[in-house]
């Protein structure tokens, strides 16, 4: 009885599966490798993300709190009576009511409350979008 190793037949068989097994073992490694490094390159680039987004809402935040010095400024220099009075004063408020929504939300809290007021409504927005637009391109026309 003839062996595997001595039938000429079987053996150049088992060299034709060796080569393609290995082209096959190879390629699945090579799929594993692609599928690792993509991860990593999708974990990398949301971190980018993150940090972006932090950054701005720490900038954000920043001009928040300058925003609302200058509120107090303008509260502590500016007079207090009459209609100048008033006025001024009534302008120190909004900045330092400004200032402080800037501070608390920072630039992902406005996201979110812009997004919610187009929800709550959607057609306003529409014909606001449409106006800017409309603007836009005329003084991008002239």
């Amino acid at each position: 009885m003839a062996t595997a190793t001595h039938n000429p037949r079987i053996r150049e068989e088992n060299m034709k599966k060796d080569p393609l097994d290995k082209a096959k073992e190879a390629g699945a490694q090579a799929v594993e490798k692609a599928k690792e490094a993509a991860a990593s390159v999708g974990e990398m680039a949301g971190q980018a993300v993150s940090a972006v987004g932090k950054k701005a809402d720490d900038l954000t935040a920043n001009a928040g709190s300058d925003i609302k010095k200058w509120g107090d400024t303008l509260s502590e220099k500016s007079p207090h009576d009459g209609l100048a009075g008033h006025a001024s004063q009534a302008i120190a408020d909004t900045l330092k009511g400004s200032g402080h929504y800037l501070e608390d939300a920072k630039l992902s809290g406005m996201v979110d409350d812009v997004a919610n007021v187009i929800k709550r409504n959607p057609m306003p927005a529409v014909l606001l979008g449409f106006g800017l637009g409309l603007l836009l391109g005329r003084a991008l026309k002239s």
